[in-house]
C-alpha cells in the first residue's frame, strides 16, 4: 500500500505590461493562466492541487512591485496559504533582479517554491536557482540595452535633423512624421520677428498682436477637443524669438543641428531681432535702475542681522545708489564690517545668483517635489521649463516686475563680508510655477 501524497497548494500568477487586448474574451492573461493550470494538472500525481485564487496584473510593468495582484500573492505567501507559485515565464513575476531577489527570499522564508512553465525549472533545486538568476540577469540586461538603444536612436535621429515628436511649434504642422510649414502660421511667425525689430518691445508687440486677434497655435486638449489658441504673452514671444527651429534646425540637449524641415525665417532676420533683443536688455537695465531706486528693499540684511536700507548721493546731475547697513547708519561706518554697498553691483550679484539657482538640477527636483504637494498633476518637466522660462525672460523684465518676483520667492538676502547668501521662499516659487503652468504648457514646444 502506497503512502498518500501530501497536498501541495498551487496558484498561478499572470501579468501583461500593456492594456492592449485585455478587453478580448480570451486574452494574454487567460493564456498564461491556462498554461499554468495545465502544468499543475500534469503534476497531480505529486499531490499538486490548483487553488481557485486568481493573481492577475493587466497593464502593469514588471519593473515595479506596486501591483495589486502581486501584493495579494505576497500577502498570501506570508500567511502560509500556498506552497507553489507557477508563472508562464520568469519575467512575468518581475523584470528587476533586485525585486526578484526579495520575492525569492520571501518564498524561501515561507517554504514556497517557484516554477516557470516554459523554462522548465523550479527553485527547489540548486540548478534551478542558478538558471533562474542567469535568466533574470539577461532579462534585465536586455531591458537596459533596449533603453540605451532607444536613447541613442533618438540622439542620432536628432543629430541628423529628424523631427522626433513633441509639441509642434507655431508655424509648422506634422505630416508623415516630418515638420512642414503651416503657411498662415509661418506668416505670423515672420510678422512677430519683423514687428519686434520695428517696435523694439515685446510689451508693445504683445499688445498689438492680441488687439488684432492673433492667437497661439490651436491644439487638441486632453478632452480631445481643439482649442482656439490663447492670447500672446511676453514669455511666449521670447520663446518664439529664441527658437532656432525657425532657422531650419533641430535641438538635441544643448546643441542645434541642421534639420530636415524647411526654415521659415532667414539668418538675417534672426540676427536683426537678436541685435534688438541685446540692445533692449541693456536699455531696460539702465532705465529700470533709474525708475526703481531699490528693488531689493525689504530683503537685504547686514552682518548685524538688521535690514539694510537704500540711500543715494548726487554728484552734479548723476545719482549714485547704495544700500547701507543699520549699524553704519546708527553708529558710523567704522563699527560695521559691511558698510555701504553699491546698489547696482549688489543687484547684479543677486540677479546672477537667482538665474543660476533656476538652472540648478537639484533646485528643479526639490521645487517639483514641493509643487507636487500643491498640484499633483504638475510634472518635473513643467517645473524645469517654468524655471527656465523665468530665467530666460529675467533680463527683459522691467525692474518693478523683477522686484515683485524677488519679493515673491526670496525670504531674505544676507550680506556678509565673505559674500551674499540668498534664503529662498519655496512656497512663493511654487505659487509662481503653478500660475505659469498653463502658459508653460502652451510654449513647451519652443524648448523641445
Amino acid at each position: 500500500m502506497t503512502d498518500k501524497k501530501k497536498t501541495i497548494r498551487c496558484v498561478v500568477y499572470t501579468r501583461k505590461s500593456s492594456e492592449e487586448g485585455l478587453e478580448q474574451e480570451f486574452n494574454s492573461l487567460d493564456a498564461q493562466r491556462e498554461a499554468g493550470e495545465s502544468y499543475i494538472h500534469s503534476q497531480k500525481h505529486e499531490g499538486w492541487t490548483l487553488l481557485p485564487n486568481r493573481y492577475d496584473d493587466g497593464g502593469i510593468s514588471g519593473g515595479t512591485m506596486d501591483r495589486p495582484g502581486l501584493q495579494q500573492l505576497l500577502a498570501d505567501v506570508k500567511a502560509d496559504r500556498l506552497d507553489v507559485v507557477v508563472v508562464y515565464k520568469v519575467d512575468r513575476l518581475s523584470r528587476s533582479l533586485g525585486d526578484f531577489a526579495q520575492i525569492i527570499d520571501l518564498f524561501d522564508k515561507h517554504g514556497v517554491s517557484f516554477v516557470s512553465v516554459t523554462q522548465q525549472f523550479n527553485t527547489t533545486s540548486s540548478m534551478g536557482r542558478l538558471t533562474l538568476n542567469i535568466l533574470l540577469s539577461f532579462a534585465q540586461f536586455e531591458r537596459e540595452v533596449t533603453g540605451e538603444r532607444i536613447r541613442d536612436k533618438i540622439a542620432l535621429s536628432k543629430k541628423k535633423g529628424m523631427w522626433m515628436g513633441g509639441y509642434v511649434p507655431l508655424g509648422y504642422d506634422v505630416a508623415s512624421r516630418k515638420l512642414v510649414p503651416n503657411e498662415p502660421e509661418a506668416d505670423l511667425v515672420r510678422r512677430i520677428f519683423n514687428r519686434f525689430i520695428r517696435l523694439g518691445s515685446t510689451t508693445l508687440l504683445c499688445k498689438e498682436l492680441n488687439e488684432q486677434g492673433f492667437r497661439t497655435k490651436r491644439r487638441r486638449g486632453r478632452d480631445g477637443r481643439m482649442n482656439d489658441g490663447f492670447p500672446f504673452n511676453k514669455t511666449t514671444l521670447y520663446k518664439i524669438l529664441g527658437n532656432r527651429i525657425y532657422l531650419g534646425e533641430i535641438r538635441h540637449k544643448d546643441k542645434w543641428y541642421p534639420g530636415e524641415h524647411k526654415a521659415i525665417i532667414d539668418q538675417d532676420l534672426w540676427d536683426k531681432a537678436h541685435t534688438v533683443m541685446a540692445q533692449d536688455r541693456t536699455q531696460r537695465a539702465a532705465d529700470s535702475r533709474r525708475q526703481t531706486p531699490a528693488p531689493l528693499k525689504g530683503l537685504l540684511y547686514g552682518p548685524d542681522g538688521k535690514a539694510m536700507t537704500p540711500t543715494h548721493t548726487k554728484r552734479g546731475d548723476k545719482r549714485y545708489r547704495y544700500y547701507v547697513t543699520h549699524t553704519a547708519n546708527k553708529r558710523g561706518h567704522e563699527d560695521c564690517p559691511v558698510r555701504m554697498v553699491r546698489a547696482g553691483d549688489l543687484e547684479g550679484i543677486v540677479f546672477d545668483q537667482i538665474k543660476a539657482i533656476f538652472r540648478n538640477p537639484a533646485m528643479v527636483v526639490s521645487t517639483w517635489k514641493a509643487a507636487a504637494t500643491m498640484d499633483e498633476g504638475i510634472t518635473e518637466e513643467e517645473v524645469r521649463e517654468g524655471l527656465q522660462s523665468i530665467e530666460a525672460v529675467w533680463d527683459h523684465l522691467y525692474h518693478k516686475e523683477q522686484a515683485r518676483l524677488l519679493q515673491l520667492f526670496i525670504e531674505r538676502i544676507r550680506v556678509e563680508p565673505e559674500g551674499v547668501h540668498i534664503d529662498l521662499r519655496t512656497n512663493g516659487i511654487n505659487s509662481l510655477l503653478l500660475d505659469l503652468k498653463t502658459a508653460a504648457r502652451e510654449t513647451k514646444e519652443m524648448s523641445a
